[in-house]
């Protein structure tokens, strides 16, 4: 065979590969089907129970709503990992550039001591995700062990004056990084892990009154499901006859808060322990980084009403968020 036709052959099977890792019109590509198949698989079940316990046993006491991002309003992690990743390309591309040997060892050192607070954020999000979430988590946090350790070994062998080992080691440590980051990005944008799952109500729930039922089908101190539209709320009645209600599915991982249970003057979430303050849907306790969108209500004939909060600063006043049972008509 002509060698012209052994490189158009060798071409057309390379470009047949990349085709077929790519998503078309009729089905998605190998890479997306490998991950989703990932999703759904139990074989890393047996490591998930273990791994998430030692993750909450960690005494992290209140910083771990610090690492969760509370403080911040979204997760941490995302941005953590932007130091790891981003010195450790910087040091790929000065390899590539002569006399650069000191500063790309520098920043692959700095990568690997950013590389542990960066995993650390990481495992205590993973904790709180579904079993879905926390497969397709664990592949991703062993790609990124797997390249710290591959970030480990160039850095030695760079002290030792192993140049060309130390920068075939960072790339492969970069290759693996890529793929682990692709990960994290499914994980987020695919499966909607540490996103604002409330973040649609305003949206969908229409300006105005809406009727949610009868003020003396509620019951005191409980939390029960009403409707606005199509859109689900959790509706507490205090003993003095005022009504709080946010909207029913927690921030965090769609929990029911119809579900939770009332202390406080607060909302706890059964699934992950999200707490929320009733009179404003402030987040008062994680793993939730996003307060729930609130209501205010008023008593019409019997019948109580309630009209969304669109204006975040007097939503999360301290005492705003319902009106009792001689509120406005």
């Amino acid at each position: 065979m002509p060698v012209s036709q052994n490189v158009r052959t060798a071409f057309s099977s390379a470009l047949s590969s990349a085709r077929s890792a790519l998503p078309d019109p009729e089905r998605p590509g190998r890479i997306l089907t490998a991950v989703e198949r990932l999703e759904s698989t139990p074989r890393l079940d047996a490591a998930l129970g273990p791994l998430r316990r030692a993750a909450h046993a960690l005494p992290l006491g209140g910083a771990r709503d610090a690492l969760h991002g509370r403080w911040l309003g979204h997760a941490v992690h995302p941005l953590m990992v932007q130091v790891p990743i981003g010195t450790w390309m910087s040091a790929a591309v000065l390899d590539l550039m002569p006399g650069q040997r000191r500063g790309a060892d520098v920043l692959v050192g700095v990568g690997l001591a950013a590389a542990a607070p960066a995993a650390l954020t990481g495992w205590v999000d993973w904790a709180e995700l579904r079993k879905p979430q926390m497969r397709v988590g664990l592949v991703h946090a062993a790609a990124n062990a797997t390249a710290v350790g591959l970030y480990s070994a160039s850095l030695a062998a760079r002290l030792r004056g192993r140049r060309a080992r130390g920068r075939l080691l960072g790339f492969a440590g970069l290759a693996v990084v890529s793929a682990g980051g692709a990960l994290g990005g499914h994980l987020a944008y695919r499966q909607a892990a540490a996103v604002n799952h409330a973040e649609q109500v305003p949206a969908v729930v229409e300006p105005g009154w809406h009727p949610i039922g009868d003020m003396a089908d509620l019951p005191v101190g409980e939390p029960v499901r009403r409707y606005v539209g199509e859109t689900p709320v959790v509706v507490v009645r205090e003993t003095g006859g005022q009504v709080h209600a946010l909207a029913d599915r927690c921030s965090h991982m769609a929990g029911p808060l119809s579900q939770g249970t009332v202390a406080d003057g607060c909302v706890r979430c059964p699934w992950h322990g999200s707490v929320f303050r009733l009179a404003d849907g402030w987040n008062v306790r994680g793993p939730a980084t996003s307060p729930q969108p609130v209501f205010e209500t008023r008593l019409v004939d019997g019948r109580v009403e309630a009209r969304l909060i669109r204006d975040p600063d007097r939503a999360h006043r301290p005492v705003t968020g319902s009106a009792g049972p001689a509120g406005p008509a």
